[in-house]
């Protein structure tokens, strides 16, 4: 059994880099998410009191942090920068460490900060829920995501303009490894400290790089680990919504899940948020938003080292997501590499014939996988015709390496189901839908 390791990492940092804050006076209403299973993972076995004391009253988790601090950052949202930003309605509560990775509790809705603006620092139970619901399946389709810890509903009734109001309210817990954005570099490279950028990045590689020995390589692994996301994402059908440089984790694992989606159908061109007009995150777009937010951070990184190798590692960026899609289809698709031109050729062509054909996209995965071809799919006939017969003959080469699901249908995760969910926890307070499909969506198909 694993021993809980806490840690105060983050005050290697120092003051230029945070704000300690108190978290809101919360009334309990009821703990209705707590990954226990990942609690104890970490070596955190606790009673139902406990998980109250420290998830919702937010007392100090002994060794690690004594009081919440709030990050400091910038960012470029929606490719307009802005400086007026930081950790508006969360904080990290706690750090500890867990074979050999150093980990962050993070809340959300935890209450204001100095950066909460003219926002309440709250979250909706309904925002809480979305995002219990998103890690359990992304993590469950091997994306690099934050993990959701805890989820206690308090007694506050919130205004929302996008949420019949009043609407219930929650404080969440997430662990993520690191809690250190794009935008952290952004804000100290936007007040010229190149000392404290020169620290920032000594703690990168310190407790999430370790192989690098100066920035370039710490760069290039950011580049690296940030194509993979975005490319796990891709085969995932997820759109984040929000990819601003201050939604972007430097270890790459993805986090804060607001107006995400899944997709219903290949369709390039769908989006996640009502307020993203132009389609600048469209699910079709978003490689190309992780590359330029890479270059944000090059940018920063360029006032402490010289921009030839970033330059490099950025130029790179292109066949890392390539060969990560690759990966992650494949593995989506429970089958072996055939080599990188098969492998292009193959998947270029299976998200052109998903594309044409506006097959169910969560459905296929679940056919496919394993080399079924599953003729007793729900959807069965979407599979005839000419363009299906050549991709099975060419999917036909891919050696299966896991078996078929076994269950008929596919876990699946689209924005009509999160409201069919909501509906009877907003009316009865019945949890069941809620429960019964985080278990479906634990299935990776």
């Amino acid at each position: 059994m694993s021993s809980f390791e806490p840690r105060t990492s983050i005050h290697e940092l120092g003051d230029d880099f945070y704000d300690a804050v108190e978290p809101a006076d919360f009334n309990l209403v009821g703990v209705r998410y707590f990954d226990e299973d990942l609690a104890k993972d970490i070596g955190l076995n606790l009673t139902d009191h406990q998980v109250v004391d420290y998830f919702l009253h937010f007392k100090p988790l002994e060794g690690s942090l004594p009081e919440p601090l709030a990050l400091r950052y910038h960012g470029h949202q929606f490719r307009h920068y802005n400086p007026d930003i930081g950790d508006g309605r969360g904080f990290l509560f706690a750090q500890c460490e867990h074979e050999e990775k150093l980990l962050d509790f993070g809340t959300k809705g935890s209450g204001t900060t100095p950066f909460s603006r003219s926002g309440d620092g709250r979250l909706t139970l309904l925002g809480g829920v979305r995002e219990a619901l998103a890690t359990t399946h992304l993590h469950a389709m091997g994306v690099n995501t934050s993990r959701t810890l805890a989820l206690i509903e308090t007694d506050e009734a919130l205004q929302r303009h996008d949420e019949p109001s009043p609407t219930r309210a929650a404080v969440m817990t997430r662990l993520s490894h690191s809690h250190i954005r794009f935008g952290t570099f952004q804000r100290q490279a936007f007040f010229g400290k190149t000392e404290n950028l020169e620290a920032l990045v000594q703690y990168c590689i310190r407790h999430f790089y370790a192989g690098a020995t100066n920035v370039a390589e710490f760069y290039d692994k950011v580049v690296k680990a940030s194509a993979d996301t975005v490319a796990s994402w891709m085969a995932a059908g997820f759109v984040h919504g929000v990819m601003n440089t201050d939604n972007m984790n430097i270890t790459g694992e993805s986090f804060d899940y607001g107006p995400y989606r899944f997709l219903p159908y290949l369709e390039p061109g769908f989006t996640a948020a009502y307020f993203d007009h132009n389609g600048l995150y469209a699910f079709g777009r978003q490689p190309d938003a992780m590359g330029w937010n890479l270059a944000q951070l090059a940018q920063s990184l360029s006032l402490i080292t010289e921009d030839a190798p970033l330059i490099a590692s950025l130029e790179n960026f292109a066949d890392h997501y390539q060969a990560a899609l690759n990966a992650h289809v494949l593995r989506r698709l429970g089958v072996t590499s055939k080599g990188a031109a098969t492998d292009n050729a193959f998947i270029q062509t299976t998200f052109q014939l998903l594309k044409d054909s506006q097959t169910p996209w969560p459905q296929f995965w679940h056919d496919w996988h394993g080399g079924a071809g599953r003729a007793d799919s729900l959807q069965a006939e979407a599979y005839e015709g000419q363009a299906w017969t050549d991709w099975a003959t060419d999917y036909a080469q891919f050696e299966p390496v896991s078996a078929p699901p076994e269950m008929d249908r596919a876990a699946s995760l689209l924005y009509e189901e999160i409201g069919a969910l909501w509906q009877p926890i907003a009316e009865n307070d019945d949890w069941s839908g809620f429960e019964a499909k985080l278990t479906d969506l634990s299935h990776p198909v």
